[in-house]
C-alpha cells in the first residue's frame, strides 16, 4: 500500500516523505485536496494529513470520508486538544500522530494503520485431498491422511477420535474414497440425534407390521451400506443395550430387522467416530469394553486446529472463496491483522468455528478488506496476562483535573475527570483516556459509552480492539 501524503496541509512534508521512503514505503503526493480525490484509491488507503491551529485537518478528513469511506486517515497534529480527540473519534479517524516526532514513531504509526492485504495461499488439488473436502498442508494432518490411505482397503474397523469440529466425518469419507468400496454407498448415522428405539430401527431396519405405524418394510443403515462403508458418528452416545446388539452385528456379519424372522447377511466396512475418551466411558460403565476393542482395530486421532496452525491460512482462504462466491462478494481479502488474529485464536470449535468466522467476516466486511473486528466483537490476544496489559498501558498516569477544577468549556458529553482542554498532551493518549473514562462512567456498557462519546458502537469496538492488539486493555 502506498501512503498518500497531502503536502499542502502538513508541516515539513518532504521530511515525512523521505522518512517513509527510507522505511520502505512508496508514497503518493497530493498537493491539494482535489489532487487527493483524483488519485486512484486502494482498499483502506492510508492518508496522512496535517491538523493544527491554521489547518483544519478534521474538516478535510470529514470531507474525504464522505467521498472515500474506506480511507484510513492519520492526522499529523500540532497542539491537539481534547476537542480534537473527541471529534477525531466521532469522524472515524484511524490515528493521530503529534508533532514533533521522529522517523521511528512515524514508521510505527503508518505500519499500525496500514491493513496490508493478506494473500491467502491458493488452495491446490494437492491441498484438497481426494475430493473429500479435507484441506491441509500441515505435517500432522498429512501423517493422519497417509495412515488413513494405508488402511483404506482393509476390512479393519477404524475409530476416529478428535474434538468436535475437527472433521471426523470428512476423514471417514476420505477413507471410503480411497478404498476398493468407493463405488458402493457411504452411509453416515449420528448416534446422538435419535432416541434408543428409533436408533435401533434406523440401524437394523424393520418389517411391515413390526410395530404400530410400520406400514412398509424399511431396510436399516447396515443394509443400505451393503458392500460399502457405514460411519457411526458419536458412537459413545449409543445406549448400552444397543451396544450389545451392535457388537453381535460386528461379530456375525448379519443384522436382525425388527419383526424379522431370519437374519440378513451384510458386507459393511465399519467406521466409528467420537469426541469422547472411550476408556473413561468404559471405567464409568457407559461403554462396553468388548465393543471398544471391536471398533478400535485402527485408531486415528485428528489434531485440534490449534495444534495445526499452519493449516489456518489455507483453510481460511478456502472458506473465503466459498463464501465470496456464495454471497457474490468477489474481491474480498483478509488484512494481515486478521490472519495474525486467526493464528493466535484458540479455536475451541475447531474448523467448524473457523468456517463460521470466515462467513461472518464476509457478511460484515465493509469495503474489500476483512478486519478482525468483522469477525470478533472483542479481539483479545490470548496469552497476554492482565498484569502485562496494565504495564503496557503507557501514558495513563497523566495528571487530570478534578471535577471542581474543570473549566466551563469542557466539551459537552465529555466524561468526568477529563484533563483541562487547553492542556497539550499526546492526542492518542487523550483519545484512549476519553474512552476509558466513558467506559468507567457507564460501568463498561459499550452502547452507553458510545452514546456518551457521540460515536457508533462499532467505532468504539474497533478502537478497543486496536488498543488490545497493542497490548492495552481499557
Amino acid at each position: 500500500m502506498k501512503p498518500i501524503v497531502l503536502t499542502q496541509h502538513m508541516d515539513q512534508p518532504q521530511n515525512v516523505m523521505e522518512w517513509l521512503k527510507k522505511l520502505g514505503y512508496d508514497t503518493q503526493k497530493a498537493d491539494t485536496y482535489e489532487d487527493l480525490l483524483s488519485l486512484p484509491f486502494e482498499p483502506h488507503q492510508l492518508v496522512l494529513m496535517g491538523h493544527g491551529p491554521d489547518k483544519d485537518g478534521l474538516g478535510m478528513a470529514a470531507n474525504l470520508l464522505r467521498n472515500k469511506p474506506d480511507a484510513r486517515i492519520l492526522l499529523i497534529a500540532v497542539k491537539p486538544t481534547i476537542e480534537d480527540a473527541i471529534a477525531a473519534m466521532q469522524l472515524g479517524v484511524a490515528d493521530i500522530l503529534c508533532q514533533p516526532f521522529d522517523a521511528e514513531a512515524l514508521g510505527h504509526a503508518v505500519e499500525r494503520n496500514s491493513p496490508v492485504l493478506h494473500q491467502t495461499p491458493p488452495v491446490t488439488d494437492w491441498d484438497t485431498q481426494a475430493g473429500s473436502g479435507i484441506v491441509c498442508r500441515s505435517a500432522a494432518m498429512m501423517n493422519i491422511l497417509n495412515k488413513a490411505k494405508n488402511v483404506a482397503n482393509s476390512r479393519a474397523s477404524v475409530l476416529i477420535c478428535g474434538e468436535s469440529g475437527t472433521g471426523k466425518e470428512l476423514l471417514a469419507r476420505y477413507i471410503h474414497e480411497n478404498s476398493d468400496r468407493k463405488a458402493a454407498p457411504f452411509v453416515a448415522l449420528n448416534c446422538a440425534c435419535l432416541p434408543e428405539t428409533l436408533l435401533e430401527s434406523e440401524l437394523f431396519g424393520y418389517e411391515k407390521g413390526a410395530f404400530s405405524g410400520a406400514t412398509v418394510r424399511k431396510p436399516g443403515k447396515f443394509e443400505l451400506a451393503d458392500k460399502g462403508t457405514l460411519l457411526l458418528d458419536e458412537v459413545a452416545e449409543m445406549a448400552l443395550p444397543l451396544q450389545a446388539k451392535l457388537l453381535r452385528v460386528l461379530q456375525e456379519g448379519e443384522v436382525d430387522r425388527l419383526g424379522g424372522v431370519k437374519p440378513v447377511k451384510i458386507d459393511v466396512r465399519i467406521l466409528a467416530a467420537t469426541n469422547r475418551n472411550l476408556k473413561d466411558d468404559i471405567q464409568a460403565g457407559r461403554f462396553r469394553e468388548d465393543l471398544f476393542y471391536r471398533l478400535n482395530v485402527i485408531q486415528l486421532k485428528l489434531p485440534a486446529l490449534r495444534e495445526r496452525r499452519e493449516d489456518i491460512p489455507v483453510l481460511a482462504g478456502f472458506f473465503l472463496q466459498q463464501f465470496t462466491n456464495a454471497y457474490g462478494k468477489s474481491g474480498l481479502k483478509f488484512a494481515n491483522s486478521t490472519i495474525e488474529a486467526m493464528l493466535q485464536w484458540p479455536w475451541p470449535g475447531n474448523i467448524r468455528e473457523l468456517k463460521n468466522a470466515v462467513e461472518r467476516g464476509v457478511l460484515l466486511a465493509q469495503g474489500s478488506v476483512i478486519l478482525p473486528g468483522d469477525i470478533w466483537d472483542d479481539w483479545v490476544s490470548p496469552g497476554i496476562e492482565e498484569t502485562h496489559i496494565q504495564e503496557a498501558a503507557v501514558g495513563v498516569s497523566r495528571p487530570v483535573s478534578r471535577p471542581e477544577e474543570r473549566q466551563d468549556n469542557t466539551p459537552e458529553g465529555a466524561p468526568e475527570d477529563m484533563p483541562e482542554p487547553t492542556e497539550i498532551m499526546d492526542l492518542t493518549t487523550l483519545e484512549r483516556f476519553t474512552i476509558q473514562k466513558a467506559l468507567q462512567k457507564t460501568d463498561g456498557n459499550r452502547t452507553h459509552a458510545a452514546q456518551l462519546l457521540g460515536i457508533s458502537v462499532r467505532t468504539l469496538r474497533n478502537k478497543l480492539l486496536e488498543y488490545r492488539r497493542m497490548g492495552i486493555m481499557l
